[in-house]
């Protein structure tokens, strides 16, 4: 569909597409620019429409509501034929506002793996901390250099319940040094430490500070409730495709033409992204044209190469009281008075995201027995998970209470305390897709995980489950503590073998909610890249795509941290070329 000049509504310098954590970052430093014109296009609604965003211990308020995408992926055949919950920020600011918010940066390696101009270890680590105002306590070590203190993220340590103190002496006893802030240097892969957190003084610092703040605002125009519908090409005078704008759809199915003067940035996610170069017709030539599409690029790539992080948690019973914090949340008017507490002053329970202490760590070692581990293909100087020896497998972390999104949902009563170890494996081989029904753009896409098809994910999964619960249970600071596992009718912690375990992950494994790489960045000679290394899309001028799905393999990490580094990195880009 072609549109004239005179049929145009509006007209701006930028269009944005997605209001979620990197297309804040890109908005935000893009209005640095006195006099740009800059829209910003979000399908939800505000953040402030949603207060809980702001408090870090409120997700449940927001997972499975309108302010969330509510994506179901389609039947994992691995785990039962299961269909999970694919959670994702409906709302401006995205899943910057229902989060874990955690800042795990990744190892250094993961970037450098991508093998790509610009996208080095060190320069993504740099970007990561431009986004950062790291606000120091006095009982925390930081690593002073890794941090930056000028972005609008605020961040700040996170403090501690006792059941994390206890968990962090299980994991040195069980091999994992203590190297307190080892997840903001990206160069351990094994030890434990503490995690600063996207919180500061008991509220969620969110992307939308890019543009609230004294960024730039006034050059930002925001558009939500709208739908990007797809992005509008034409044929320029050199007799190349571009992107001139984006068709919009508002709530009541109208749609509007809104022109771009100089650039079309989609930043719609790993799931939102593929789905809108797909109505675009972007993207394989058969996938589009058997959906009534006009093909326009054939690029097979989007949509594939989806990768993410299953976690497991297994709860446990400790003996003494008070060690986790169940009686703030769980227990008889626990709940009531850490919300009144929070209201009164910022503090208390609900002012943290309620995860402990995190260790990272390698499995070769008790990988020695496996010969289906010994026997695997691998690159030189690399193992079958494609990991560089500096690289973690696996990362553990401890809740501070009992969670009933993960486990069956009985609540521990008044004189009952429980945690989870998490387990969380980083270099799955499994790749998945996501796929488009229709044209409608208010139609969920259809996601295929294949979590654990290939068999090696599955062995490192259940080593790591394994491992986790010796810490639990072997481990110094929790061997005699722990009682069992939560809820009893569980007998998780008496489980020696990764049968055992095989059997848990199949029944209780879930989306960590780190999905990425269905808009991959890649090299020339690589036909499945949908885009080049300045995050172009191929055979497209004028559009680029910044957000976890450009990543060609997932961090070790969390994605947070990466993404409002993407989106640093784009804008740097964009400004480059476009300046």
């Amino acid at each position: 569909m072609s549109h004239q000049e005179s049929s145009v509504e509006e007209v701006y310098d930028y269009i944005i597409c997605g209001g979620g954590t990197a297309g804040c970052v890109i908005a935000g430093r893009l209005a640095e620019r006195p006099g740009l014109s800059i829209l910003l296009v979000e399908a939800g609604d505000t953040n402030t429409a949603y207060p809980a965003t702001a408090i870090p211990a409120a997700v449940s308020q927001i997972l499975g509501t309108e302010a969330d995408w509510n994506i179901k992926s389609e039947p994992c055949k691995e785990l039962h034929n299961r269909q999970l919950h694919l959670a994702r920020g409906k709302f401006l600011g995205g899943c910057s506002g229902c989060n874990g918010a955690l800042v795990i940066r990744g190892n250094r390696h993961d970037y450098d793996n991508w093998g790509l101009e610009g996208w080095s270890g060190d320069e993504v680590f740099q970007y990561m901390s431009k986004a950062e105002s790291f606000r120091n306590n006095s009982w925390f070590d930081a690593e002073k250099a890794a941090h930056g203190y000028d972005g609008p993220l605020i961040t700040s340590p996170h403090n501690p319940a006792p059941i994390s103190s206890l968990v962090l002496k299980s994991y040195q006893s069980m091999g994992m040094p203590f190297i307190p802030d080892m997840f903001s240097t990206g160069k351990s892969a094994q030890g434990c430490g503490h995690v600063v957190r996207t919180i500061n003084q008991g509220t969620r610092t969110l992307a939308t500070d890019y543009i609230t703040n004294s960024l730039g605002q006034a050059g930002i125009s925001i558009k939500t409730k709208s739908y990007v519908d797809r992005v509008n090409l034409e044929t320029n005078g050199a007799g190349e495709l571009q992107a001139n704008g984006v068709i919009l759809q508002d709530t009541t199915g109208q749609k509007t033409f809104v022109k771009a003067r100089k650039e079309v940035i989609i930043s719609a996610g790993t799931y939102g992204s593929p789905c809108i170069l797909l109505r675009s017709g972007i993207g394989a030539k058969e996938e589009v044209e058997k959906l009534g599409i006009k093909s326009q690029v054939d690029l097979p790539g989007v949509g594939k190469n989806l990768i993410d992080h299953l976690v497991l948690l297994s709860f446990y019973e400790v003996s003494e009281p008070a060690t986790t914090n169940d009686h703030l949340i769980w227990h008889t008017g626990g709940k009531e008075k850490s919300l009144a507490q929070y209201k009164t002053d910022k503090t208390g329970f609900f002012s943290q995201f309620p995860f402990g202490t995190f260790a990272f760590a390698r499995l070769d070692d008790k990988l020695a027995d496996s010969t289906q581990w010994q026997n695997a293909t691998r690159s030189e100087g690399r193992d079958p998970m494609g990991l560089l020896p500096t690289q973690p497998h696996v990362e553990f972390w401890n809740t501070e209470c009992y969670s009933p999104k993960y486990m069956l949902k009985d609540f521990p009563n008044d004189d009952k305390y429980a945690f989870a170890m998490a387990t969380e494996f980083f270099a799955p081989r499994s790749r998945g897709d996501v796929s488009i029904k229709s044209t409608d753009p208010t139609e969920n896409p259809i996601v295929n995980h294949n979590y654990l098809e290939d068999p090696l994910d599955m062995l490192m999964f259940s080593e790591a489950c394994r491992t986790a619960n010796e810490i639990a249970t072997q481990g110094a600071g929790t061997k005699d503590i722990v009682i069992g596992s939560w809820p009893r009718t569980n007998k998780h912690h008496t489980f020696t073998t990764r049968e055992e375990w095989e059997s848990v992950i199949r029944s209780n494994a879930d989306t960590c909610y780190h999905p990425a790489g269905t808009c991959k960045m890649g090299k020339v000679n690589n036909p499945m890249a949908v885009l080049d290394e300045k995050l172009r899309v191929r055979g497209v001028s004028r559009l680029r795509v910044a957000d976890a799905s450009i990543m060609p393999s997932v961090i070790g990490g969390h994605p947070q941290m990466p993404v409002y580094g993407i989106g640093e990195k784009a804008a740097d880009l964009i400004k480059a070329e476009n300046w």
